[in-house]
Protein backbone atom coordinates (compact mmCIF):
# COMPACT_ATOMS: atom_id res chain seq x y z
CA UNK A 1 0.00 0.00 0.00
CA UNK A 2 2.80 2.44 0.88
CA UNK A 3 4.36 1.71 -2.06
CA UNK A 4 1.11 2.25 -4.37
CA UNK A 5 0.59 5.82 -2.66
CA UNK A 6 4.41 6.43 -3.42
CA UNK A 7 3.80 5.80 -7.00
CA UNK A 8 0.45 7.52 -7.19
CA UNK A 9 2.03 10.74 -5.43
CA UNK A 10 4.60 10.88 -8.34
CA UNK A 11 1.93 10.46 -11.32
CA UNK A 12 0.46 13.73 -9.34
CA UNK A 13 3.01 15.56 -8.97
CA UNK A 14 4.21 15.00 -12.98
CA UNK A 15 0.84 15.05 -14.31
CA UNK A 16 -0.34 18.06 -12.27
CA UNK A 17 0.97 21.07 -14.52
CA UNK A 18 -0.58 19.63 -17.18
CA UNK A 19 -3.62 18.65 -16.18
CA UNK A 20 -5.42 20.60 -13.25
CA UNK A 21 -8.67 20.81 -13.73
CA UNK A 22 -7.89 22.15 -17.54
CA UNK A 23 -7.22 25.76 -15.72
CA UNK A 24 -3.59 26.23 -16.63
CA UNK A 25 -2.23 26.06 -20.40
CA UNK A 26 1.07 24.44 -20.82
CA UNK A 27 3.53 26.56 -20.45
CA UNK A 28 5.38 27.72 -23.83
CA UNK A 29 8.19 25.71 -25.10
CA UNK A 30 11.88 27.14 -25.26
CA UNK A 31 12.49 29.50 -27.57
CA UNK A 32 15.35 27.92 -29.54
CA UNK A 33 16.76 30.52 -30.71
CA UNK A 34 18.09 31.82 -27.29
CA UNK A 35 20.89 31.85 -26.58
CA UNK A 36 22.99 29.77 -24.52
CA UNK A 37 24.43 32.90 -22.73
CA UNK A 38 20.78 33.76 -21.48
CA UNK A 39 20.03 29.80 -20.73
CA UNK A 40 22.60 29.59 -17.73
CA UNK A 41 21.46 32.93 -16.58
CA UNK A 42 18.16 31.52 -16.12
CA UNK A 43 19.41 28.55 -14.57
CA UNK A 44 21.95 30.29 -12.26
CA UNK A 45 18.92 32.76 -11.31
CA UNK A 46 16.78 29.12 -10.80
CA UNK A 47 19.39 27.51 -8.78
CA UNK A 48 20.16 30.87 -6.29
CA UNK A 49 15.97 30.88 -5.57
CA UNK A 50 16.17 27.47 -4.94
CA UNK A 51 18.93 27.53 -2.60
CA UNK A 52 17.55 30.58 -0.67
CA UNK A 53 14.24 28.86 -0.47
CA UNK A 54 12.78 29.17 3.34
CA UNK A 55 8.92 27.93 4.31
CA UNK A 56 6.93 29.08 6.47
CA UNK A 57 3.28 27.48 7.45
CA UNK A 58 0.27 29.79 9.02
CA UNK A 59 -2.33 28.15 10.68
CA UNK A 60 -5.84 29.60 10.77
CA UNK A 61 -8.42 28.83 12.82
CA UNK A 62 -7.48 25.35 14.15
CA UNK A 63 -4.08 24.10 15.01
CA UNK A 64 -1.65 21.52 13.73
CA UNK A 65 -3.43 18.86 15.19
CA UNK A 66 -6.76 19.43 13.80
CA UNK A 67 -6.74 16.21 11.80
CA UNK A 68 -7.89 18.80 8.76
CA UNK A 69 -6.62 21.28 7.08
CA UNK A 70 -4.15 22.43 8.96
CA UNK A 71 -2.66 19.21 10.36
CA UNK A 72 -2.62 17.89 6.72
CA UNK A 73 -1.13 21.45 5.10
CA UNK A 74 1.71 21.61 8.26
CA UNK A 75 2.50 17.49 7.33
CA UNK A 76 3.04 18.33 3.84
CA UNK A 77 4.88 21.01 4.14
CA UNK A 78 7.33 19.79 6.55
CA UNK A 79 7.98 16.17 5.08
CA UNK A 80 8.70 18.30 1.50
CA UNK A 81 11.30 20.67 3.32
CA UNK A 82 12.82 17.80 5.66
CA UNK A 83 13.41 15.89 2.45
CA UNK A 84 15.03 18.58 0.16
CA UNK A 85 17.07 20.12 3.45
CA UNK A 86 14.67 22.98 3.43
CA UNK A 87 14.64 25.12 6.25
CA UNK A 88 10.66 25.04 8.22
CA UNK A 89 9.10 26.80 10.68
CA UNK A 90 5.24 27.09 11.34
CA UNK A 91 3.57 29.68 13.36
CA UNK A 92 0.14 30.18 15.07
CA UNK A 93 -1.70 33.77 15.04
CA UNK A 94 -2.18 34.52 19.01
CA UNK A 95 -5.87 34.74 18.33
CA UNK A 96 -8.28 34.24 15.37
CA UNK A 97 -8.13 37.50 13.89
CA UNK A 98 -6.83 39.19 10.58
CA UNK A 99 -4.67 41.49 12.70
CA UNK A 100 -3.05 38.32 14.41
CA UNK A 101 -2.63 36.52 10.90
CA UNK A 102 -0.79 38.86 9.64
CA UNK A 103 1.22 39.22 12.39
CA UNK A 104 2.37 35.79 12.15
CA UNK A 105 2.82 36.12 8.19
CA UNK A 106 5.38 39.04 8.66
CA UNK A 107 6.99 37.47 12.10
CA UNK A 108 7.91 35.36 9.29
CA UNK A 109 8.75 37.34 6.67
CA UNK A 110 10.78 39.38 9.15
CA UNK A 111 12.64 35.86 10.27
CA UNK A 112 13.91 35.44 6.19
CA UNK A 113 11.24 33.20 5.46
CA UNK A 114 10.66 33.85 1.93
CA UNK A 115 7.72 31.07 0.98
CA UNK A 116 4.80 31.34 2.98
CA UNK A 117 2.06 28.78 2.90
CA UNK A 118 -1.83 29.41 4.93
CA UNK A 119 -4.41 26.85 4.69
CA UNK A 120 -8.13 28.40 4.67
CA UNK A 121 -10.06 31.19 3.14
CA UNK A 122 -9.91 33.00 6.69
CA UNK A 123 -6.68 34.32 5.22
CA UNK A 124 -8.05 36.37 2.28
CA UNK A 125 -7.64 39.49 4.48
CA UNK A 126 -4.47 38.88 5.59
CA UNK A 127 -2.97 38.15 1.74
CA UNK A 128 -4.60 41.25 0.80
CA UNK A 129 -2.94 43.54 3.04
CA UNK A 130 0.67 42.19 3.43
CA UNK A 131 1.07 40.45 -0.25
CA UNK A 132 1.89 43.64 -1.64
CA UNK A 133 4.10 44.90 0.76
CA UNK A 134 6.69 41.66 0.14
CA UNK A 135 6.64 41.36 -3.58
CA UNK A 136 9.75 39.37 -3.23
CA UNK A 137 7.98 36.79 -0.85
CA UNK A 138 6.05 34.23 -2.50
CA UNK A 139 2.57 33.47 -0.94
CA UNK A 140 0.71 29.75 -1.29
CA UNK A 141 -3.05 29.81 -0.24
CA UNK A 142 -5.06 26.70 -0.02
CA UNK A 143 -8.76 27.43 -0.87
CA UNK A 144 -8.59 31.37 -1.05
CA UNK A 145 -11.10 32.12 -4.00
CA UNK A 146 -11.18 34.85 -6.14
CA UNK A 147 -13.90 35.82 -4.52
CA UNK A 148 -12.44 35.81 -0.84
CA UNK A 149 -9.68 38.19 -2.54
CA UNK A 150 -12.07 40.80 -4.07
CA UNK A 151 -14.38 40.89 -1.58
CA UNK A 152 -14.22 41.87 2.13
CA UNK A 153 -16.01 40.31 5.05
CA UNK A 154 -19.06 42.14 4.26
CA UNK A 155 -19.48 41.30 0.35
CA UNK A 156 -18.23 44.35 -0.11
CA UNK A 157 -15.77 45.19 -3.08
CA UNK A 158 -12.06 45.99 -2.22
CA UNK A 159 -10.42 48.86 -3.79
CA UNK A 160 -8.54 48.36 -4.98
CA UNK A 161 -8.94 44.97 -6.59
CA UNK A 162 -6.27 42.51 -5.41
CA UNK A 163 -3.54 41.67 -8.12
CA UNK A 164 -1.38 38.84 -6.83
CA UNK A 165 0.82 38.47 -8.68
CA UNK A 166 3.51 37.04 -6.04
CA UNK A 167 0.24 34.70 -5.07
CA UNK A 168 -1.08 31.55 -6.34
CA UNK A 169 -3.79 29.76 -4.48
CA UNK A 170 -5.70 26.58 -5.23
CA UNK A 171 -9.49 26.09 -4.71
CA UNK A 172 -11.09 22.74 -5.13
CA UNK A 173 -14.46 21.17 -6.49
CA UNK A 174 -16.08 20.81 -3.08
CA UNK A 175 -19.13 19.90 -4.76
CA UNK A 176 -18.05 16.59 -6.50
CA UNK A 177 -16.53 15.52 -3.21
CA UNK A 178 -19.76 16.02 -1.48
CA UNK A 179 -21.57 14.44 -4.31
CA UNK A 180 -19.54 10.97 -4.21
CA UNK A 181 -20.50 11.18 -0.14
CA UNK A 182 -23.89 11.76 -0.84
CA UNK A 183 -24.00 9.20 -3.17
CA UNK A 184 -22.28 6.79 -1.15
CA UNK A 185 -23.92 6.69 1.98
CA UNK A 186 -27.73 6.24 0.44
CA UNK A 187 -25.78 3.19 -2.15
CA UNK A 188 -24.49 2.06 1.59
CA UNK A 189 -28.56 2.03 2.66
CA UNK A 190 -28.48 5.08 4.93
CA UNK A 191 -31.80 7.17 4.54
CA UNK A 192 -32.10 9.27 7.24
CA UNK A 193 -29.16 11.72 6.46
CA UNK A 194 -27.98 14.95 8.20
CA UNK A 195 -25.21 17.90 6.98
CA UNK A 196 -23.65 20.25 9.74
CA UNK A 197 -21.49 22.63 7.57
CA UNK A 198 -19.20 24.91 9.73
CA UNK A 199 -19.76 28.49 8.10
CA UNK A 200 -22.12 29.40 5.09
CA UNK A 201 -19.02 30.30 3.35
CA UNK A 202 -18.79 28.78 -0.32
CA UNK A 203 -16.69 26.07 0.45
CA UNK A 204 -18.98 24.36 2.66
CA UNK A 205 -21.79 25.43 0.77
CA UNK A 206 -20.77 23.75 -2.20
CA UNK A 207 -19.69 20.75 -0.20
CA UNK A 208 -23.12 20.71 1.11
CA UNK A 209 -25.18 21.50 -2.10
CA UNK A 210 -22.98 18.56 -3.69
CA UNK A 211 -23.79 15.96 -0.69
CA UNK A 212 -27.67 16.29 -1.08
CA UNK A 213 -27.40 15.96 -4.86
CA UNK A 214 -25.68 12.79 -5.13
CA UNK A 215 -27.79 11.43 -2.02
CA UNK A 216 -30.88 12.30 -4.53
CA UNK A 217 -28.87 10.84 -7.63
CA UNK A 218 -27.90 7.27 -5.69
CA UNK A 219 -31.63 7.66 -4.54
CA UNK A 220 -33.56 8.19 -7.80
CA UNK A 221 -31.44 5.13 -10.01
CA UNK A 222 -32.27 2.73 -6.76
CA UNK A 223 -36.33 3.27 -6.86
CA UNK A 224 -35.67 4.68 -3.08
CA UNK A 225 -38.59 7.11 -2.20
CA UNK A 226 -37.67 7.77 1.54
CA UNK A 227 -34.23 9.73 2.22
CA UNK A 228 -34.43 12.34 4.18
CA UNK A 229 -31.67 15.23 5.05
CA UNK A 230 -31.62 17.34 7.61
CA UNK A 231 -29.13 20.22 7.40
CA UNK A 232 -27.67 22.96 9.81
CA UNK A 233 -24.58 25.18 9.81
CA UNK A 234 -23.15 25.53 13.45
CA UNK A 235 -21.98 28.98 12.79
CA UNK A 236 -17.98 28.21 13.87
CA UNK A 237 -16.05 25.64 12.88
CA UNK A 238 -15.57 23.84 16.06
CA UNK A 239 -17.72 21.68 18.00
CA UNK A 240 -19.29 22.99 21.23
CA UNK A 241 -22.17 21.65 23.99
CA UNK A 242 -24.85 23.77 21.83
CA UNK A 243 -23.44 22.03 18.94
CA UNK A 244 -23.34 18.96 20.22
CA UNK A 245 -26.90 18.97 21.64
CA UNK A 246 -28.59 19.67 18.17
CA UNK A 247 -26.70 16.77 17.12
CA UNK A 248 -28.41 14.54 20.22
CA UNK A 249 -31.74 15.86 19.03
CA UNK A 250 -30.59 14.50 15.47
CA UNK A 251 -29.46 10.90 16.25
CA UNK A 252 -32.31 10.82 18.60
CA UNK A 253 -34.67 11.25 16.40
CA UNK A 254 -33.29 8.79 13.97
CA UNK A 255 -30.99 10.67 11.66
CA UNK A 256 -28.34 7.44 10.76
CA UNK A 257 -25.13 9.36 9.40
CA UNK A 258 -24.06 12.97 9.49
CA UNK A 259 -22.10 14.80 6.95
CA UNK A 260 -19.81 17.02 9.60
CA UNK A 261 -18.29 19.57 7.69
CA UNK A 262 -15.81 22.47 8.78
CA UNK A 263 -12.14 21.77 10.79
CA UNK A 264 -13.26 20.58 14.08
CA UNK A 265 -16.72 21.04 14.09
CA UNK A 266 -17.14 17.04 13.39
CA UNK A 267 -16.26 16.56 16.81
CA UNK A 268 -20.41 17.93 18.05
CA UNK A 269 -21.31 15.38 15.37
CA UNK A 270 -19.06 11.97 16.75
CA UNK A 271 -19.61 12.67 20.62
CA UNK A 272 -23.33 12.95 19.73
CA UNK A 273 -23.66 9.28 17.40
CA UNK A 274 -21.13 8.04 20.13
CA UNK A 275 -24.25 7.86 22.09
CA UNK A 276 -26.07 6.06 19.93
CA UNK A 277 -24.02 3.88 17.79
CA UNK A 278 -24.61 5.92 15.06
CA UNK A 279 -22.33 7.03 11.97
CA UNK A 280 -20.10 10.19 10.73
CA UNK A 281 -18.84 11.17 7.60
CA UNK A 282 -15.68 13.15 7.60
CA UNK A 283 -14.20 15.95 5.15
CA UNK A 284 -11.40 17.23 3.52
CA UNK A 285 -8.80 14.54 4.75
CA UNK A 286 -9.44 10.46 5.64
CA UNK A 287 -10.71 11.34 9.19
CA UNK A 288 -11.66 7.74 9.50
CA UNK A 289 -8.47 7.49 12.13
CA UNK A 290 -9.48 10.29 14.30
CA UNK A 291 -12.94 9.65 14.35
CA UNK A 292 -13.04 5.84 14.74
CA UNK A 293 -9.38 6.03 17.58
CA UNK A 294 -11.41 8.80 19.56
CA UNK A 295 -15.00 8.05 19.86
CA UNK A 296 -15.89 4.56 18.27
CA UNK A 297 -14.87 2.04 16.06
CA UNK A 298 -16.37 1.59 13.00
CA UNK A 299 -18.03 5.28 12.86
CA UNK A 300 -16.74 6.97 9.90
CA UNK A 301 -18.07 5.70 6.88
CA UNK A 302 -16.05 7.79 4.02
CA UNK A 303 -14.34 11.21 3.92
CA UNK A 304 -14.90 13.61 0.89
CA UNK A 305 -11.52 14.77 0.72
CA UNK A 306 -9.10 17.29 -1.04
CA UNK A 307 -5.57 17.01 -2.41
CA UNK A 308 -3.99 19.35 -0.20
CA UNK A 309 -1.10 17.41 0.51
CA UNK A 310 -0.31 17.00 -3.31
CA UNK A 311 -1.02 20.78 -3.96
CA UNK A 312 1.83 21.94 -1.70
CA UNK A 313 4.19 19.31 -2.75
CA UNK A 314 3.16 20.32 -6.55
CA UNK A 315 3.50 23.75 -6.11
CA UNK A 316 6.67 24.05 -3.54
CA UNK A 317 8.52 21.37 -5.88
CA UNK A 318 7.70 24.15 -8.53
CA UNK A 319 9.59 26.83 -6.41
CA UNK A 320 12.47 25.00 -5.39
CA UNK A 321 12.86 23.54 -9.43
CA UNK A 322 12.49 27.61 -10.18
CA UNK A 323 9.14 26.92 -12.15
CA UNK A 324 7.19 29.88 -9.65
CA UNK A 325 6.41 31.47 -12.87
CA UNK A 326 4.36 29.20 -14.08
CA UNK A 327 1.88 29.08 -10.79
CA UNK A 328 2.24 32.91 -9.36
CA UNK A 329 -0.66 35.11 -9.72
CA UNK A 330 -2.71 32.39 -10.19
CA UNK A 331 -6.09 30.72 -8.75
CA UNK A 332 -6.54 27.40 -9.86
CA UNK A 333 -9.38 25.24 -9.25
CA UNK A 334 -8.75 21.64 -8.62
CA UNK A 335 -10.28 18.81 -9.04
CA UNK A 336 -10.54 15.33 -11.44
CA UNK A 337 -7.80 14.76 -13.70
CA UNK A 338 -8.13 11.27 -14.48
CA UNK A 339 -11.25 8.46 -14.27
CA UNK A 340 -8.78 7.03 -11.74
CA UNK A 341 -10.20 7.84 -8.06
CA UNK A 342 -6.65 7.87 -6.55
CA UNK A 343 -5.06 10.12 -9.21
CA UNK A 344 -7.62 13.50 -8.56
CA UNK A 345 -8.01 16.19 -5.95
CA UNK A 346 -11.35 15.09 -4.91
CA UNK A 347 -12.00 11.61 -3.82
CA UNK A 348 -13.10 9.17 -1.16
CA UNK A 349 -10.79 7.40 0.75
CA UNK A 350 -9.60 3.55 0.97
CA UNK A 351 -10.85 3.47 4.40
CA UNK A 352 -14.61 4.21 3.03
CA UNK A 353 -17.09 1.02 4.43
CA UNK A 354 -17.64 -0.38 1.40
CA UNK A 355 -20.25 -3.03 0.89
CA UNK A 356 -22.66 -4.77 -1.60
CA UNK A 357 -24.58 -1.83 -2.29
CA UNK A 358 -21.65 0.59 -2.89
CA UNK A 359 -17.95 -1.44 -3.79
CA UNK A 360 -14.85 -0.37 -5.19
CA UNK A 361 -16.02 -0.98 -8.74
CA UNK A 362 -19.36 1.21 -8.35
CA UNK A 363 -17.12 4.03 -7.30
CA UNK A 364 -14.75 3.88 -9.77
CA UNK A 365 -17.30 3.92 -12.28
CA UNK A 366 -19.20 7.15 -10.40
CA UNK A 367 -16.13 9.17 -10.97
CA UNK A 368 -15.35 8.15 -14.49
CA UNK A 369 -18.99 9.41 -14.64
CA UNK A 370 -18.03 12.69 -13.03
CA UNK A 371 -15.03 13.27 -15.16
CA UNK A 372 -16.65 12.24 -18.85
CA UNK A 373 -19.10 14.66 -18.17
CA UNK A 374 -22.10 11.96 -18.44
CA UNK A 375 -22.75 12.26 -14.82
CA UNK A 376 -22.99 16.56 -13.41
CA UNK A 377 -23.08 18.68 -10.22
CA UNK A 378 -24.31 21.60 -9.40
CA UNK A 379 -21.64 24.22 -8.10
CA UNK A 380 -23.46 27.54 -8.18
CA UNK A 381 -23.71 29.30 -5.08
CA UNK A 382 -24.10 32.66 -6.18
CA UNK A 383 -27.84 33.24 -5.77
CA UNK A 384 -28.00 31.50 -2.05
CA UNK A 385 -29.03 33.73 0.94
CA UNK A 386 -26.01 34.95 3.01
CA UNK A 387 -26.82 32.47 5.89
CA UNK A 388 -27.20 29.46 3.29
CA UNK A 389 -30.35 28.68 3.75
CA UNK A 390 -31.35 27.19 0.85
CA UNK A 391 -30.34 23.52 -0.87
CA UNK A 392 -30.51 22.58 -4.02
CA UNK A 393 -33.71 21.29 -5.89
CA UNK A 394 -34.07 17.25 -5.13
CA UNK A 395 -36.19 14.66 -7.08
CA UNK A 396 -36.38 12.61 -3.97
CA UNK A 397 -34.91 13.67 -0.78
CA UNK A 398 -36.67 15.83 1.47
CA UNK A 399 -34.30 18.38 2.68
CA UNK A 400 -35.09 20.05 6.34
CA UNK A 401 -32.94 23.16 6.60
CA UNK A 402 -33.17 24.34 9.77
CA UNK A 403 -30.59 27.36 9.14
CA UNK A 404 -27.68 28.35 11.86
CA UNK A 405 -27.00 27.08 15.39
CA UNK A 406 -24.84 30.11 15.85
CA UNK A 407 -24.71 33.43 14.63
Amino acid sequence: MKKKLFVITMVLLLTFSLFACGQKETPAETDESATEETATEESTEETTEAADMKVAMVTDYGDITDQSFNQTTYEASKAFCDANGIEFVYKKPATDADADRIASIEEAIEDGFNVIVMPGFAFANAIYEVAPLYPDVKFVALDVSEYDLNFDGSGNPRDPEFEGSNVYSAVYQEELAGYMAGYAAVKLGYTKLGFLGGMAVPAVQRYGYGFVQGADAAAEESGISDIECKYIYGGQFYGDADITAVMDTWYGAGTEVVFACGGGIFTSAAEAAAKTNAKVIGVDVDQAAIIDGGYGEGMTVTSAMKGLAPTVNTVLGAILEGNWDEYKGQIQTLGLISDAPELNYVQLPESTQWADGFQVADYETLVGELFNGTRTVDASTDSVPADGSATPETKVVKVDHQGTIKG
